[in-house]
């Protein structure tokens, strides 16, 4: 780790010079400007006064920041197929169910179907990629074709189904998750 830099960041974000920073800790702006070009290193002492000017603790400056994913493949994808529905889940985003929404994708071979949603809190929305699909909602059908999306408020049972010819795939995305 490199503490000077991090320090420089740090004072820099609080919009103090190298003189304002070393007088909040009773240190000279030499100093600090040697502690930020890595040419010194402070006592624990000093650097926990340093970074209580800073608004910070000795445990968050040296905490390790989790690399956050951003781009996910298919190897962290999850697949689950379901023969008797002919019909197949995927989860497009790993430990979505920690998220705020949970994207996946929908495959229905004809004559196939989603295996129903009970209700829940949340909403949904969908959007058809390929194909022709039927969304269930109770006792309410309705049809999206390729290109087309739908918006399910899940206060009743509902479900995909594929009364096509041609397989159907569609993203479905849960905010809070339910898949």
């Amino acid at each position: 780790m490199e503490i000077g830099k991090k320090i420089r960041f740090l004072r820099q974000q609080n919009n103090l010079t190298q003189e304002e920073l070393g007088d909040r800790c009773e240190l000279s702006k030499g100093f600090i400007s040697q502690l930020e070009n890595d040419m010194t290193s402070p006592s624990i002492t000093t650097l926990t006064y340093i970074l209580e000017a800073l608004g910070t603790t000795l445990a968050d400056f040296f905490a390790e920041e989790e690399e956050e994913k951003v781009i996910y493949g298919t190897e962290d994808y999850a697949v689950k197929v379901d023969e008797e529905l002919k019909s197949e889940t995927t989860w497009l985003i790993s430990n979505a169910q920690k998220n705020e929404m949970e994207p996946i994708l929908i495959t229905v071979e004809p004559g196939g179907k989603t295996y129903p949603d009970n209700p829940h809190e949340g909403e949904e929305i969908g959007y058809v990629i390929e194909g022709k699909i039927t969304v269930v909602i109770g006792n309410k059908r309705y049809t999206a074709s390729k290109g087309e999306s739908f918006y399910i408020k899940p206060d009743r049972p509902h479900y995909l189904e594929n009364n096509g010819k041609r397989t159907a795939r569609a993203i479905w995305i849960s905010s809070p998750p339910s898949f």
